[in-house]
Formats: structure tokens, C-alpha cells, sequence
């Protein structure tokens, strides 16, 4: 099964992927039924997670029905622990929205709820990060996951996120960090796709980020709280759902 993942996701477009792998991934969740780990999102049971990775696809990662991986799920659980969004009234841009949140945050009585992407078919508003259409301090909250490692500038990206908060405002911008490395790795001349994959681990990735990345994003502007949510958590949750043990909430605040 991992090798059928990883093949379709590296070599099929996510914005087709996006549009049918929410039926597929149901009909493969019902071989995987059981009670030994729990989507928070969905609130769904299964013996284990699917594998999911573009090379080498992780184990236990990949949610059937609400479609979140281990990134996804510990980001619910600190907006619903940690946070007021689900209960205060939030103006939100959701930038490269996941399917696992869309059709929650659309009915949520509390959110304008706004999502951005420059290709996605699931997005409202087609854009360039880098030039976001919208004026200065227009929205109170902001998420944008997993493209920082994708654009080509990417201080620039972030900050035209800073610019678009409010005053007091907040944003969830979270990258893959390699730990392994003290600052981020960059290479304007490696352009071919498999040579990028060689070098950041991805076709479509420009850089890999160190531990310098909160450092970037203070850079444009924010005030960056490196939350170690996960991390104070029992081990018993964690494994329960299938979080990622090590991952830092990178909280940027527009202070």
C-alpha cells in the first residue's frame, strides 16, 4: 500500500489529487477499521492510519476520512487547547488550504473564512503569496502550511502575511525544519526537478529550512513563540493520534 501512495502523490498533481482522493481514501479506510488510533478531527476510529510520503511513505499517517496527516492533527489540537478560535470571532485567510479543515472552517458560525492558493481548485481567491491581494491589516488570523519551502522568496512571502494582519493578530506557519542543520540550505542554480529532490527532498521544494527558521519569519516582522505543544504532551496521546512527536508550533504574532 505505501508504495501505491507514495507513487500516486509524487506523480499526480495535488490540485487532481485534491479533487478525488477524498471518496478513495473512505473505501480503503473501511480494510483499516479497529480502535487503536483516533482522528481528533473527524473523531474516527482505525486499527491504523494509512502510510503516506512522496520517497519514503511514513507509517500510520494518513487519516481516511477527514483526509489529515500528523501535522494536521496536532494543529487541531492546539487551536481547540491552546487557543480562542473556535469559540471568538476570527476573520481567517487560509492560505494552500487542506482538505481536512475546509468544510469544517466554512461552517463555523464564528469565522470569515477566506482561502488562497495560487493553483488549488479547492480555493476561493487564486493568488501569489508573494503579492496578496488584500490591504494592510485586513485579517486577524492567518494559516499557511507547508509552502515556505515552495516559493521563491520566502521572506518576502511572509512578510505580506505580516502586512495582512491585524494588530494583535496571529498566523500558523509551519514548514518542514531539518534539525540536523544550524540554517537553512538554498540554491538559486539548482533548477532541475531531480536535482531539487536530491537536494531539499522534493521536486517542487527550493530550500530546506534549519533551526534558523523562526529567525526568518522575525525577519518580516513577527514575533515569533516556538511552542513545544506536543511535546508536554503524554506519551499515550501522542500515540493515540498519531501526532508528530518532535514538531514546534511556530506562533507568529503581529505585536
Amino acid at each position: 500500500m505505501k508504495y501505491i501512495i507514495s507513487f500516486v502523490i509524487r506523480y499526480i498533481p495535488r490540485k487532481y489529487l485534491q479533487l478525488v482522493s477524498g471518496f478513495a481514501l473512505k473505501v480503503l479506510g473501511i480494510f483499516y477499521s479497529g480502535n487503536n488510533v483516533e482522528c481528533p478531527i473527524s473523531g474516527k476510529t482505525y486499527r491504523k492510519f494509512l502510510p503516506y510520503g512522496r520517497i519514503n511513505a511514513r507509517e500510520n499517517a494518513l487519516c481516511p476520512s477527514s483526509q489529515s496527516l500528523e501535522r494536521h492533527r496536532l494543529m487541531w489540537l492546539y487551536l481547540k487547547e491552546k487557543t480562542d478560535f473556535f469559540t471568538a470571532k476570527h476573520h481567517l485567510l487560509h492560505i494552500a488550504p487542506e482538505n481536512c479543515f475546509i468544510d469544517i472552517f466554512e461552517k463555523m458560525p464564528n469565522l470569515t473564512y477566506i482561502t488562497a492558493d495560487l493553483d488549488s481548485p479547492l480555493a476561493k481567491v487564486k493568488m501569489d503569496v508573494h503579492q496578496i491581494p488584500f490591504p494592510d491589516n485586513h485579517f486577524d488570523i492567518v494559516f499557511c502550511n507547508h509552502v515556505m519551502e515552495h516559493v521563491e522568496d520566502d521572506i518576502k512571502a511572509m512578510s505580506e502575511i505580516f502586512r495582512v494582519l491585524s494588530p494583535n493578530g496571529w498566523a500558523i506557519i509551519q514548514s518542514p525544519v531539518d534539525n540536523s542543520k544550524a540554517i537553512t540550505y538554498e540554491d538559486k542554480s539548482i533548477t532541475s526537478a531531480s536535482e531539487r529532490e536530491k537536494a531539499f527532498g522534493q521536486a517542487d521544494h527550493v530550500r530546506v529550512f534549519g533551526n534558523d527558521y523562526a529567525k526568518r519569519l522575525e525577519k518580516a516582522g513577527f514575533t515569533v513563540v516556538e511552542d513545544r505543544f506536543v511535546m508536554e504532551m503524554p506519551p499515550e496521546k501522542i500515540k493515540r493520534y498519531a501526532l508528530p512527536a518532535n514538531e514546534i508550533i511556530y506562533l507568529c504574532k503581529k505585536i
